[in-house]
């Protein structure tokens, strides 16, 4: 069934304790990466959406109990001059998980179908052919044993355009907000047209979208957590290392340790 956005905006507020859930759901985080590390898994866990529609939060809530030396955020801007010159891909490809490691990307390979489409960087030969070749490239990743979450963040433009507001009235939010985000604005129709081709055509059994209400902030952490979470514990193996023969005796010799039964 063909994803439609309009079917992600009742903007419902979250009905549990947040404070509660969300530490619970750090704690889960916690063992997914652990395990990662265990068992020299890989992943990458990539958000797209629109401006203000709440990506950062929800990175600060999946980030925020994970060990650092194992996980990287890609903030993805526009190309510099040295990635213009290769394949769109080969800048992605450089930013990918090795064993033991997340990935996390805030924007993605999908700017070749959407803002490159719509703003006209990409000819529209190069950005009908970004289809095959993001298919393709998900293909690889998951056919090489990376696990891969695809999120889209969706806000109405009311809630967009509040969100703007507030940006504007904080002193301390103005830097979030920039000419960029007024252009994508006036050509929301044009945006919608390539999210919904972007949708048909990369939606597939090996990298499925999950789209995720973003009108209510909490509500969205909430459920962007829980389908990470759920969508990683059922990729890797969920079981802690065994204790090292060697360490244990390392241990009962300097503090007395012995193995709880």
């Amino acid at each position: 069934m063909t994803i439609q956005l309009s079917d992600y905006e009742t903007g419902a507020k979250y009905a549990g304790d947040y404070a509660k859930d969300v530490a619970l759901l750090e704690a889960r985080l916690e063992r997914v990466q652990a395990a990662h590390i265990t068992h020299g898994q890989r992943s990458v866990i990539m958000l797209e959406g629109w401006d203000a529609a709440g990506k950062g939060g929800i990175i600060q809530r999946l980030t925020a109990s994970l060990d650092p030396r194992y996980f990287e955020v890609w903030p993805i801007a526009a190309p510099n001059e040295e990635e213009k010159a290769r394949h769109f891909l080969w800048r992605f490809w450089k930013r990918l998980p090795g064993n033991r490691e997340i990935s996390i990307f805030d924007r993605s390979w999908y700017g070749r179908v959407l803002v490159e489409r719509v703003e006209g960087y990409a000819t529209e030969a190069e950005w009908r052919k970004g289809y095959d070749e993001i298919n393709e490239f998900e293909a690889q990743l998951t056919g090489s044993h990376t696990n891969l979450v695809k999120l889209f963040v969706h806000v109405t433009q009311e809630e967009q355009d509040k969100r703007f507001a507030d940006r504007l009235n904080d002193p301390w939010k103005r830097w979030k907000t920039g000419a960029d985000d007024y252009r994508n604005r006036s050509k929301r129709k044009q945006y919608l047209a390539a999210m919904e081709d972007m949708f048909q055509q990369t939606d597939t059994r090996w990298a499925p979208w999950t789209v995720i209400d973003g009108n209510n902030k909490k509500a969205a952490r909430i459920a962007a957590m829980r389908h990470v979470i759920e969508t990683l514990e059922a990729a890797v193996p969920m079981t802690p290392p065994d204790l090292d023969p060697a360490v244990v005796k390392l241990a009962h010799k300097a503090f007395g340790y012995s193995p709880k039964n």
